[in-house]
């Protein structure tokens, strides 16, 4: 009777939601193609999202993420235009697929779905989550954060349509941002990322708490690890999708090095401090004596509006009093500053930042940036995986070891490139071997799988395949060791229909006593 009744809630929940999704388009100015697309989407999610959940995991609830849907677009969309082809939209777009103004909460979009949820994301996020005491990586690290999310947002309508699960690496916005972002949620989970993400104000210093956690649960080493090569990757990423900020840092980097030149001499660097009070000061007192002089301040107005063009021009004297008494005040910040580099711990602490600064901004200057990128999340995936062994020591109870092994199976067929996914990453292989032997052996223990042989090696051969097929529901499934001619191969069902069949080339000289399976006997790999 109660399962009756939560079946009979859930069909209302369905109704509500697209009722209220129908309810807020009716209030809002987007064309009947928008309209009809995000509806769709919904149709679409609630399909997909329950095969979604099962793959991944530690993620949020259907109703939550549907409830975020539409709250994205009430909150943060008030105009939506699909794009045709030749239209002025079109000419706005230029080689571009979408279009996000967050200002206006305004979103260009061609008629395809996953772009524009995507669009729906990107626009519903603030684009800093870190604070700027933190040098160049508040922004690269908040890009890395929020473009992750984004393309996991898109993800059960990309990769799920209600009974398969396919993914297509040339869809996927950024395979790097993805798999960096993947590693994060599953080490952290998502709901700490997606505080992270919300977080409207800089109360809680989420970079410190990153870190904090990180060593709760995985150790100093592995923290200080992951946290200098995300923070790498995501200021290389940066300079290999943004060109324009590519020539900022150089800039950047070039006023650097000559800072950190002088700084280098003491001496002379105060000595370039107190000039440069002096300046200001002089600057600051010229200010004074011309706002508070009419004839002053009428020669300033005509001698600035000589040089300004017509667009620029100042309209009053009031107006003119006005900015000088903003450039005065900038003035006494920049006088406040020096005054504080004056002060040896304050000295030593702005030493610091710029050599922190320096260290990111010398990534300019790598050469072969893809290869350097691939290397660096190589690099990534090992401390990954040396952290995803201490999880998997922690595991206890049959559930924990079930979410484990899906949540691994993920992981290992995530895209790595466009060609490859983690699991063929050479680089890698004998970390995934060992992480993979770990984690059958716990699954062993416990009895959540069976015992295929009494030969380890045997039994990972055959137990591997656990993490290469793209099965929704890994407890359905059964094994069948064949043998044609001198080869042995092993077949893969979910439940009557057969799925995959594999051969087993590392199998040497198999011993059937070492075995429990029988050959052509179909058997349930899950208790």
């Amino acid at each position: 009777m109660q399962k009756k009744k939560e079946k009979f809630l859930n069909k209302l929940v369905k109704k509500d939601y697209n009722n209220e999704l129908e309810m807020i388009l009716e209030k809002k100015s987007f064309d009947e193609n928008a309209k009809n697309l995000l509806l769709s989407i919904l149709y679409k999610i609630e399909a997909s999202y329950k095969d979604y959940k099962k793959i991944k995991r530690n993620v949020m609830t259907k109703e939550e993420y549907i409830k975020q849907f539409i709250d994205m677009i009430q909150e943060n969309c008030d105009n939506i235009t699909i794009c045709k082809m030749n239209s002025k939209e079109a000419d706005i777009l230029g080689d571009k697929t979408f279009l996000v103004d967050k200002e206006s909460k305004r979103i260009i979009c061609y008629p395809v779905e996953r772009k524009l949820l995507y669009c729906i994301a990107k626009i519903s996020k603030k684009d800093e989550i870190i604070k700027k005491e933190y040098p160049i990586v508040w922004e690269t690290l908040s890009d890395l954060v929020n473009i992750g999310n984004n393309i996991e947002t898109v993800e059960p309508l990309r990769d799920f349509n209600g009974y398969s699960w396919t993914t297509l690496s040339k869809e996927i916005e950024s395979i790097s941002y993805n798999i960096i972002y993947q590693n994060l949620r599953i080490l952290l989970g998502q709901e700490f990322l997606d505080k992270w993400i919300k977080n409207k104000e800089f109360i809680i210093d989420y970079m410190e708490v990153f870190k904090n956690h990180l060593e709760e649960q995985y150790g100093v080493k592995n923290q200080k690890d992951i946290i200098k090569t995300v923070q790498k990757l995501s200021v290389l990423l940066k300079l290999q999708y943004n060109p324009k900020k590519k020539e900022e840092f150089q800039k950047e980097k070039i006023e650097i090095e000559e800072t950190l030149n002088k700084i280098d001499n003491k001496e002379k660097y105060i000595e370039m401090i107190t000039e440069k009070k002096r300046e200001l000061t002089e600057e600051i007192k010229r200010i004074d004596e011309t706002v508070n002089n009419k004839d002053l301040l009428q020669e300033e107005y005509v001698k600035r509006n000589e040089k300004l063009p017509l667009k620029k021009k100042i309209f009053s004297v009031r107006i003119l009093s006005k900015l000088m008494q903003e450039e005065r005040n900038e003035k006494l910040d920049e006088l406040e500053k020096l005054n504080e580099l004056l002060n040896p711990k304050k000295f030593v602490s702005y030493k610091k930042e710029m050599e922190q600064k320096y260290e990111y901004l010398k990534l300019v200057d790598v050469e072969e940036l893809e290869k350097e990128i691939e290397n660096t999340l190589v690099k990534l995936q090992k401390t990954f995986l040396k952290c995803y062994q201490l999880k998997i020591e922690k595991m206890v109870e049959k559930t924990e070891i079930v979410d484990g092994i899906y949540e691994y199976r993920y992981y290992c067929l995530l895209p790595f490139t466009s060609e490859t996914c983690v699991e063929q990453v050479k680089q890698i292989k004998k970390e995934l071997q060992e992480t993979r032997r770990i984690l059958l052996d716990k699954a062993q223990q416990l009895k959540v799988i069976v015992v295929t042989s009494k030969n380890k090696e045997i039994d990972d051969e055959i137990l591997k395949n656990i993490f290469a097929i793209r099965m929704i529901t890994l407890e359905d499934m059964y094994i069948k060791l064949i043998k044609e001619k001198d080869k042995v191969y092993i077949q893969l069902f979910d439940e009557e229909i057969f799925e995959e069949k594999v051969e087993l080339k590392d199998f040497g000289n198999m011993n059937k006593k070492d075995l429990e399976i029988k050959f052509n006997k179909k058997i349930k790999v899950f208790n």
